[in-house]
């Protein structure tokens, strides 16, 4: 059998806002969806929940010269999985579309970079004649380890505002957003748990719609969505790449603001750390009491050097600062320097230079 070619990665053409209005009037729904049949769109089940009793209608690339609408029919519904898929009804104006990838998801000690794009109720904007929601193109991090006993990813993201009305979530609309890692589709934006704060969101994962879903409901995604016939079908998670990094873990809370000079330099000049919402994302991602007791402060530099000062006192959290800095910034010329900065004040602190020995090995959860 010729295994049908695959399309890597998110494309923004293909998102899909998903629209329900009851047929007997009454407020609508709006959910997010991704296109991956030439006439199939995969969704989560909640957001078309109100059908078949509501007219369903799938937009692409609102207000762009290449936007479409058609009306949708719901050919799959498993609450089990929280997952929908809808056939295009109407004309399309795309040509003929690989499947995605689908990835599984490793049940180990790691953190993957991930990337989402939908349509959340806090992108509501006032256009000329109407009201309309912007797409969100969410960056963030997935610790696997949590959410164990629901099943899902925690996708950590930027925190928007909350929402004006306190029983509304700013997140609503962001249901079904297709989520990617390393061009791979591994989950479905399920739910924003409020207690979980604004910046985390439960992901559906697609690597256990093996054993939620019935052999039929399986059978037509592997028709329709390119979806795999078994797990050895899903690309699998790479493990980074060994990586040479220089640890920091062994460095004293008594290092001078000179000596970290160089480090707080190269730090503040990467993008993800001057963007401040970036920098308190990254900030989600390591010991709590980085946050806590980080002395913060307008000016950027003071405010990394208060937390680079923070992380001495707590060991190992250094090392966890820098990997998630890296992870998100990638590799970049700014993240090269930062490396270069780090293994300077190491050599300077390490025996020849009086003070202990930092160690080299794997960023451990790190994803290059």
């Amino acid at each position: 059998m010729v295994t049908p070619p695959r399309a890597p990665g998110l494309d923004p053409g293909r998102v899909a806002e998903i629209i329900v209005a009851p047929d007997g009037g009454g407020p609508g729904r709006r959910g997010s969806g991704y296109l991956v049949g030439d006439r199939w769109v995969l969704t989560a089940a909640h957001a078309v929940s109100p059908a078949p009793a509501a007219t369903v209608t799938v937009r692409f690339n609102a207000d762009l010269p290449a936007q479409w609408s058609a009306p949708a029919r719901i050919r799959l519904f498993a609450e089990s999985a929280d997952v929908a898929l809808l056939e295009v009804a109407g004309p399309t104006r795309h040509a003929p579309i690989a499947p995605p990838r689908y990835g599984p998801v490793p049940d180990d000690d790691v953190v993957l970079r991930c990337t989402a794009m939908g349509f959340p109720r806090f992108k509501l904007r006032d256009g000329s004649h109407d009201r309309y929601r912007d797409s969100c193109h969410a960056t963030g991090t997935i610790a696997v380890l949590s959410n164990r006993r629901e099943g899902t990813l925690e996708f950590v993201v930027a925190a928007p505002d909350p929402d004006p009305d306190p029983a509304r979530s700013p997140w609503e609309g962001m249901s079904g957003a297709a989520v990617w890692h390393t061009g791979a589709l591994i989950g479905l934006v399920r739910a924003h748990h409020r207690p979980d704060g604004p910046g985390r969101l439960a992901v559906a994962r697609v690597d256990r719609w093996f054993e939620l879903l019935a052999d039929e409901e399986l059978d037509l995604l592997a028709r329709t969505a390119g979806f795999p016939t078994g797990r050895d079908g899903l690309i699998g998670h790479q493990a980074p790449p060994p990586s040479d990094a220089v640890r920091l873990g062994g460095l004293p809370d008594t290092v001078s603001l000179r000596e970290l000079d160089g480090l707080v330099t190269a730090l503040t000049a990467l993008p993800v750390v001057r963007d401040r919402t970036r920098l308190d994302l990254v900030l989600q991602n390591v010991n709590p009491a980085i946050a806590a007791n980080s002395p913060r402060d307008a000016t950027l530099r003071v405010d990394v050097f208060g937390i680079v000062r923070t992380c001495l006192r707590y060991p190992g959290t250094l090392d966890e600062l820098l990997d998630s800095i890296r992870l998100l910034e990638g590799d970049t010329a700014a993240r090269a320097r930062l490396d270069r900065e780090a293994a300077e004040l190491a050599r300077r602190q390490g025996p020849d230079g009086g003070g202990p020995a930092a160690v080299s090995s794997t960023p451990t959860g790190a994803d290059g």
